[in-house]
């Protein structure tokens, strides 16, 4: 089973969904397939151009499949969110009797069939239970995952799955049953905070997990400036409610080790992302100006005198200090356990900060390839989110819990 979530994406739809069908009729002919579009509501004729497109396996294939796959479109009930799409997709993979499962976001314009045979064979070949998404991906994208959710995964679980929160993932059918059965569709995980809780019950659950490399992460992009605030919000409060969760689990994480990793690597073009520097960091100085009170009670005076100065700091020479932003990221997780605020009201106060890290990340990788911003990236997770630096912040993180 492949699982479609969506929600008026008429525009890119069609062409994940010739994708995916021909990724099940090339590379599994003999298996029994269905595609499932989970649907939000569409108001754009998203379910039409499901049922209306169509492929032709002859031009693509050499040997016709033995059995074609099938597709459903149904609503979604619950709370508004891709989450509650993707419980639909649990919901009929274990009506169903699915075997082997993926999800893939609608809003793809890079997929291709190959993807379907990378998420779906460490299941089906190897024993796998969960297959989270690789990607090469523009050095201005993914920045609340390059910042904040996979650094802190990594420190906290041991395991670098390098884009927990991608998208796109395998499953075995036994672990859409497990999630099916987890009482937490009434939170932020019915929303955005799904592909999180995903990757971190899979770890933290000890099921046997890995990544595939997927090639370009092409898709309807937006600038970290202007539309990921609720997406954050909805992110880190599910990763803080994890690490709740699984305390017993992480405080006996030394150091961090690969997952095993499936798919040959290759270079890649990827679209540039805009990005817009200076709304975010006048972002972050109104929130000098309006949030002063909050983050003195959250982060404490040193690391506020910090940030204050950072304000005084012209945008061309601004840049964030990697160990003020950990020891801020720590802060917030301590008032969030603390209930120092209600949750939502909290990580929105973050958001100024996330924007002036993220502005600051922007500009010092200006100049450099792909490969020298992952390097900053791995320097922030290896020099400050590592448990094996020893940071106060962590450690007093885990004696408040």
């Amino acid at each position: 089973m492949v699982g479609i979530p969506s929600y008026n994406n008429a525009k890119t739809i069609g062409h994940v969904v010739r994708a995916v069908d021909a990724g099940l009729a090339k590379y599994f002919p003999d298996k029994k397939a269905i595609i499932v579009n989970s649907d939000g509501g569409s108001k754009d004729g998203t379910s039409e151009v499901i049922k209306n497109t169509t492929i032709d396996h002859n031009a693509l294939l050499i040997q016709h499949p033995l059995s074609m796959s099938h597709r459903i479109t149904t609503p979604y009930h619950g709370i508004p969110g891709k989450g509650s799409a993707i419980r639909t997709v649990f919901q009929m993979a274990v009506d169903m009797g699915a075997s082997v499962c993926a999800i893939v976001d609608s809003d793809l314009r890079s997929i291709t069939p190959e993807w379907i045979e990378l998420l779906l064979t460490p299941v089906l070949k190897e024993g796998k239970d969960f297959v989270a998404p690789l990607y090469s991906r523009h050095k201005f994208d993914g920045t609340i995952t390059n910042s904040i959710v996979y650094p802190v995964t990594r420190a906290f679980y041991g395991k670098r799955i390098r884009q927990p929160i991608g998208g796109e993932f395998g499953f075995s059918g036994n672990m859409a049953e497990f999630y099916l059965k987890q009482d937490v569709w009434g939170t932020d995980v019915a929303r955005f905070g799904i592909d999180i809780w995903m990757t971190t019950e899979a770890v933290a659950n000890d099921f046997r997990v890995c990544q595939a490399f997927l090639g370009a992460k092409i898709h309807d992009a937006k600038d970290p400036g202007s539309d990921l605030s609720e997406m954050l919000v909805q992110v880190v409060s599910s990763l803080f409610d994890l690490t709740e969760k699984h305390s017993d689990k992480w405080k006996v994480v030394k150091g961090s080790i690969d997952v095993p990793t499936f798919g040959f690597r290759y270079h890649v073009g990827l679209e540039h992302v805009m990005v817009n520097v200076g709304r975010m960091l006048g972002i972050f100085r109104d929130g000098l100006d309006n949030l002063d009170k909050i983050w003195l009670e959250v982060i404490g005076s040193g690391d506020f005198g910090e940030v204050q100065t950072l304000g005084a700091v012209s945008d061309e020479k601004f840049r964030f200090p990697l160990k003020l932003w950990a020891t801020i990221i720590y802060d917030y997780a301590i008032a969030y356990h603390k209930k120092k605020l209600p949750p939502q009201h909290l990580i929105k106060s973050l958001i100024p900060l996330y924007l002036a890290k993220t502005a600051s990340f922007v500009m010092e990788v200006a100049d450099m390839d792909q490969y020298g911003a992952e390097a900053e990236i791995e320097k922030l997770c290896l020099d400050i989110f590592s448990p094996e630096c020893g940071t106060s912040h962590s450690f007093f993180f885990i004696l408040e819990v």
